[in-house]
């Protein structure tokens, strides 16, 4: 069985996640406004949420259904956050997904990982297409992935219930033709 991937970038080691990182995903994602703007981050993030969803990564990457990376700083190696590709194998194209802790935001980190995280999908999953999604009411995220080059392809109104309200979604894409072309970003 292959190994889960580690990718490095100048300030961020992505890796795979541990048992010993759950304090700190209980901490980071625990934070209201993490699950705010998240789809599938609960609020609040009880005791053992954290240990299971370590614990079903290794099983998707064996599967060929994804990969979950623990963005870490490179220096000192603290947990910010998490990035990953939910693979559908049989349409050769992924869901990029990512969240930070609080204490990261602004930094440019997201960006930074989710442009590596694109470059291992088409370079070492060879998929033809990625996309995402977010809040439209977050137009944080909306940024990183115009920075990491992909095109917004439309919003999805009223598309998800979220905390008791209907939100409406961003939706972007990239294919990997494109991502070659604009590589040097």
């Amino acid at each position: 069985m292959p190994t889960r991937p580690t990718l490095d970038t100048s300030r961020l080691v992505l890796r795979p996640f541990t048992l010993a990182d759950a304090p700190a995903v209980q901490r980071l994602a625990g934070a209201r406004e993490v699950a705010d703007t998240t789809l599938t981050i609960p609020h609040p993030y009880e005791a053992g949420m954290a240990e299971e969803w370590i614990g079903m990564h290794e099983a998707q990457f064996a599967a060929g259904e994804g990969v979950t990376f623990a963005i870490t700083e490179r220096d000192g190696g603290a947990l910010v956050g998490a990035i990953g590709l939910t693979v559908q194998p049989a349409h050769a194209r992924a869901e990029l997904g990512y969240w930070l802790g609080t204490p990261y935001w602004g930094r440019g980190y997201c960006t930074e990982a989710a442009r590596a995280v694109l470059g291992h999908a088409f370079d070492a999953l060879a998929l033809h297409r990625v996309w995402a999604c977010h809040f439209a009411r977050n137009p944080a995220s909306g940024r990183v992935l115009q920075k990491i080059g992909m095109t917004r392809e439309g919003c999805l109104r009223g598309h998800i219930e979220k905390w008791g309200r209907f939100e409406d979604v961003e939706m972007y894409g990239v294919i990997g033709e494109e991502w070659v072309l604009g590589s040097s970003r």
